[in-house]
C-alpha cells in the first residue's frame, strides 16, 4: 500500500545518483543520502576523471560486487542499482576490469543473427547478475539514421537505421536479462538517432530530422508487454512540444509515450545535468518540469561536480513544490506505484 510509506520515502524512490569512490561505510555521503534521506536507486560508473583523478565506482568484480553488497545492506528497502551496460563502447564493466568481452549494438545488428543477439546478451545479464546491477539502463532503440552523430552512430549504439530490426534485437536482449531476473530501460525516446549533434554538450533541435518511424521500436516492445522503463531524452522537438525538450515535455511522456502508446512503466529522465537541460534550466525547475511532465525518476548523476547535500536538497524543494500545489501528491503516488510494481517484479520489495 502506498499509504505504508512515508512522503519522504516515496520521493527518495524518485531519485537516482550517482557517487564517487570503490567503497563505503556508514560515513560515506551515498550511504547517509539511503539512510537518513531514504534514496532508493543509485548509479553505478566507471572510471570517468575529474582533475585528473579517477572518480568511478569500479576496478575488479570483486570489488564492485563487495561495494554494491554494502550499498544494499544499507538500505531498508532494495536499491535499483543501475549501469549503462550496453555492450561495445558503452559498457561500464570493461574487460580491463575483468569483464568478459562485449559486442556493439550495431556489431550485432549487422551480423543480424537474433541467437547470437542472445546467447551474448544472456552472458551480459549474467555478469550483472553476478556483481548486484539488477537495472540496465539499455538497449538502446535509437534508428541510426545520423551515422555521423558521434553519441549514437559513430559510438556504434544503434542495432540499425530499419526499426524492424531494431525491435527484433532489442527483443532479445530484454528477455536474456528478464531470465537473469534484471530490469531493462529503453533509450533514449523519442528517438536520438536522427540528432545533428549530442545532448550532452548542449541544446540540441531535431525538428526537422526527427520523424515518426522513430517510434516503431518502442510501439513493437510496448505492444509485447517487454518494457520495463524508457528513458526519454533531452531532444528539443517542435513536432511533439514547440516549448520544452522530451525530457521536460507532458506532450511528449504523457500525451504521447503514455496515452498513444499505452506506456504504464516506469519513466526515467536522462541525466539532468546534462548540458541541454543545466545550460537552459536551473536544475529545480527542472525537477518540476519533468515531474509535471510524467517522469517517475528523476537522473541527477551528481559526479563531475557534486552538489553538497544534493539529495537532501531535491527532497526539500520537491516537498516545497507539494506545499505550494505546484506538484500534487497523486503524481508522487502515482510514480511510487509504478516503481514499486517494478522493484516487486524482481525481487526488491516484497
Amino acid at each position: 500500500m502506498v499509504s505504508d510509506f512515508s512522503l519522504d520515502e516515496k520521493i527518495g524512490q524518485m531519485i537516482l545518483t550517482g557517487f564517487r569512490g570503490k567503497q563505503v561505510d556508514k560515513n560515506s555521503i551515498i550511504v547517509k543520502d539511503i539512510t537518513k534521506n531514504k534514496l532508493g536507486n543509485v548509479w553505478i560508473t566507471d572510471n570517468e576523471n575529474s582533475d585528473n583523478k579517477p572518480i568511478g565506482n569500479i576496478e575488479s568484480k570483486e570489488q564492485l560486487k563487495k561495494l554494491i553488497d554494502d550499498l544494499q545492506n544499507f538500505s531498508h528497502y532494495k536499491l535499483f542499482i543501475s549501469a549503462d551496460v550496453e555492450g561495445g563502447n558503452v559498457v561500464r564493466l570493461k574487460e580491463k576490469y575483468g569483464f568478459p568481452k562485449t559486442y556493439s549494438a550495431k556489431f550485432l545488428g549487422d551480423k543480424n543473427d537474433l541467437s547470437f543477439t542472445k546467447e551474448t546478451a544472456s552472458l551480459l545479464a549474467q555478469t550483472l547478475k553476478e556483481v548486484g546491477i539488477n537495472l540496465n539502463f539499455a538497449p538502446v532503440v535509437d534508428l541510426n539514421i545520423n551515422k555521423e552523430l558521434n553519441i549514437i552512430g559513430r559510438k556504434e549504439r544503434s542495432f540499425s537505421e530499419d526499426p524492424e530490426i531494431v525491435f527484433q534485437h532489442a527483443k532479445e536482449f530484454i528477455i536474456a536479462h528478464k531470465e537473469k531476473n534484471i530490469a531493462t530501460c529503453l533509450k533514449h525516446f523519442p528517438g536520438h538517432g536522427s540528432a545533428l549533434s549530442d545532448t550532452h554538450a548542449g541544446f540540441v533541435d531535431a525538428t526537422f530530422q526527427w520523424s515518426e518511424k522513430e517510434l516503431i521500436p518502442y510501439k513493437l516492445l510496448i505492444k509485447e508487454n517487454l518494457v520495463d522503463a524508457v528513458m526519454i531524452s533531452h531532444i528539443f522537438n517542435q513536432k511533439l512540444d514547440n516549448k520544452f525538450p522530451a525530457s521536460l515535455s507532458k506532450k511528449t511522456i504523457t500525451d504521447l509515450l503514455r496515452d498513444k502508446l499505452f506506456f504504464d512503466g516506469i519513466v526515467f529522465t536522462d541525466d539532468l545535468n546534462m548540458k541541454a537541460i543545466n545550460d537552459n534550466f536551473h536544475l529545480e525547475k527542472s525537477i518540476e518540469l519533468a515531474i509535471n511532465a510524467g517522469a517517475d525518476i528523476l537522473v541527477i548523476s551528481n559526479i563531475k561536480n557534486p552538489l553538497a547535500n544534493f539529495v537532501e536538497r531535491t527532497i526539500f524543494h520537491i516537498k516545497n513544490l507539494l506545499e505550494q500545489n505546484i506538484i500534487s501528491e497523486k503524481r508522487i503516488d502515482e510514480s511510487f506505484e509504478r516503481i514499486k510494481k517494478l522493484k516487486m517484479k524482481i525481487g526488491l520489495f516484497n
